[in-house]
């Protein structure tokens, strides 16, 4: 079968690849589509150290093929969208409902594929970027079929992330103020998760003057182009001039992380989506943090898949959550490289490979 893998030197497409049959508390599933995230590109830069040989992929959808001894919340022929999170459902984090927080989750990569008889990683217990996929039953969560596949595969990484840290957990309020730097995959996703929790001032701040329409459509009142203004943080006091509520890095830049911070009204906290480099650091004022002000990390916003998924569909089916208007452009497996190169070249708000 066909899929994108990383052997520590280059990324290719093959056609021979293989992966095991479900086990006890697993599913096969069968991937229609995969967005490609900067987190993918993060393994293949060193961004994110992973084991390699490794299939690449963390976010996609596609439809259960067969389940292992002990499924049934789902079964063949549904719909489903995957998370990355392997959690073990038991511990006393998942009991606590943070699954994200799961110790057996994190850090031990399985080798469920096989190429030439030799064994590859999975990433994130996904690997959403080959035919067919093999993840832990909790990791497969039902649509309606009524969702396309392509807007659905999204649902799983970008919208988990940036709406899950609106609403889970900085938990922004209706009259809030946003800053949302970084106007990509995860901050588009950022901008409409403040918008439906009613936050009234929502500003979107990026150096591609490209992304103000796609900001503004996702909830952006007020857009400041990065690469046209000396001062951005003066900007943004312009409109907000005793700060913001809530800012959200979704870049993983340390000048911006300080900007955020710097950015922050009384009471106010920066949210840190955007990955650094494992040993990168960063700098900001302590005295300020006085006065309430605090600065919060957040894995795959804070995020319960199992509940929040099917919320997401939900709202997208009433049109409250923009999935379609994500997919910027769906390229054949074969034209990775292709969608590569338009993330970087920040062309695409989320492009998505299809099988």
């Amino acid at each position: 079968m066909r899929g994108v893998i990383f052997d520590g030197k280059q990324t290719q497409v093959v056609d021979d690849l293989d992966v095991r049959d479900p086990g006890p508390g697993e599913v096969l599933i069968a991937v229609a589509a995969a967005g490609l995230c900067h987190s993918d590109m993060s393994v293949v830069d060193g961004t994110i150290p992973f084991p390699v040989p490794v299939v690449l992929g963390h976010e996609g959808a596609g439809v259960v093929e067969a389940v292992g001894a002990g499924v049934t919340h789902v079964a063949a022929g549904d719909h489903v969208s995957l998370s990355t999170l392997a959690n073990c459902g038991a511990c006393a984090d998942c009991d606590r409902g943070r699954p994200t927080m799961c110790r057996k989750a994190i850090g031990m990569p399985k080798q469920p594929f096989s190429r030439g008889g030799n064994p590859l990683f999975q990433f994130a217990s996904n690997s959403s970027f080959a035919e067919r996929t093999v993840v832990k039953a909790v990791q497969a969560v039902k649509i309606p079929k009524e969702i396309p596949l392509t807007s659905a595969a999204l649902i799983g990484c970008g919208v988990l992330t940036g709406v899950g840290a609106v609403l889970n957990r900085a938990r922004v309020d209706r009259g809030d103020s946003v800053v949302v730097i970084g106007a990509g995959g995860i901050g588009l996703n950022v901008l409409q998760g403040a918008r439906i929790a009613g936050a009234t001032t929502i500003i979107a701040v990026d150096a591609n003057p490209a992304k103000g329409d796609a900001a503004r459509q996702f909830g952006a009142t007020h857009f400041i182009d990065a690469s046209a203004v000396e001062d951005t943080s003066g900007a943004v006091r312009e409109i907000l001039p005793t700060g913001a509520d809530h800012v959200f890095e979704c870049v993983g830049n340390p000048k911006l992380i300080r900007q955020a911070v710097d950015l922050l009204d009384r009471h106010g906290q920066a949210v840190l989506l955007g990955m650094t480099g494992a040993k990168t650091e960063a700098s900001f004022l302590p005295a300020p943090m006085f006065l309430d002000k605090s600065i919060l990390g957040c894995r795959y916003g804070s995020s319960r898949p199992q509940r929040d998924i099917p919320l997401y569909a939900s709202l997208y089916q009433r049109g409250q959550l923009l999935l379609d208007e994500l997919v910027t452009t769906t390229y054949p497996i074969e034209d990775f490289a292709k969608a590569a190169d338009d993330l970087h070249g920040g062309r695409v708000a989320r492009g998505v490979l299809t099988f």
